[in-house]
């Protein structure tokens, strides 16, 4: 088997993932956040947990990335710098800006790095090394142009989802509230929304099954979470809105 059978098979392995985690995180929310409970063995603190669960989409993307012939190409490039823009942060920076204490099952944070480790390696080989290349035209072609604009869009509302939900866990003040500002109206899980909108606008910019197995993986694992921190609020605030969706305006 060569490299480019290994990663069109790894590629058939994420989506079946996908279909795995969809069933299972809609049957058994996972333990952590707002949903953390015993029975699921040894814990890490949720700050470390969270580093040490995103950190190879920092260390493994780079390094495997540099190693393609196209690590120099400037679309290739950007792409690349676009990935470490929200892994960065993501890894290295909002952990230690969570609000309050608590902790994260080992077997979660170590399901997360094997997944990100899995994910990093099927973009960057394919971005640097066993994709096309993506010469300068490809600034200009639609699906580039359309991908970075929802790619774009969808990580400006990630962001500012995350922001407001740190907003309002001020020091002494109740661990969760009702958050209503922007898109909150509409929906109870904006970050999750943008997420998807994000991820989904790579695989059309990047137009490479790597980056659809990766959107595709995003929606089975975020639309159950969604669908179970909706639950929780609607559980636990008895003025929660109903007219709210989960992560899809008037969807779901």
């Amino acid at each position: 088997m060569n490299e480019f059978e290994l990663h069109r098979a790894l590629l058939l392995f994420c989506f079946a993932l996908a279909g795995v985690t969809f069933f299972v995180t809609g049957v058994l929310t996972a333990p952590y956040g707002r949903h953390v409970r015993t029975g699921w063995g040894p814990v890490l603190n949720k700050r470390v947990a969270w580093a040490l669960m995103e950190s190879p989409s920092v260390v493994v993307f780079a390094w495997i990335f540099a190693q393609g012939t196209h690590a120099g190409d400037l679309v290739p490039r950007i792409f690349a710098a676009l990935w470490l823009l929200h892994y960065i942060p993501r890894a290295w920076i909002d952990p230690f800006l969570m609000r309050g204490s608590g902790t994260t099952p080992v077997i979660v944070t170590l399901s997360g790095m094997s997944f990100n480790v899995l994910n990093s390696y099927l973009n960057a080989r394919w971005l640097s090394e066993l994709g096309p290349g993506y010469g300068l035209g490809w600034l200009f072609d639609l699906r580039f142009l359309y991908g970075m604009m929802l790619f774009i869009g969808g990580y400006l509302v990630n962001r500012w989802a995350d922001f407001e939900l740190r907003r309002l866990r001020q020091p002494g003040g109740p661990r969760y509230v009702i958050p209503r500002a922007g898109l909150f109206a509409d929906i109870t899980c904006p970050n999750y929304f943008g997420e998807l909108v994000q991820w989904f606008g790579w695989a059309i910019a990047t137009w490479s099954l790597s980056g659809l197995s990766f959107a595709v993986f995003t929606a089975a694992n975020l639309i159950p979470r969604a669908v179970s921190n909706h639950r929780w609020y609607l559980e636990n605030f008895p003025d929660y809105p109903r007219s709210r969706s989960a992560i899809l305006p008037r969807l779901l």
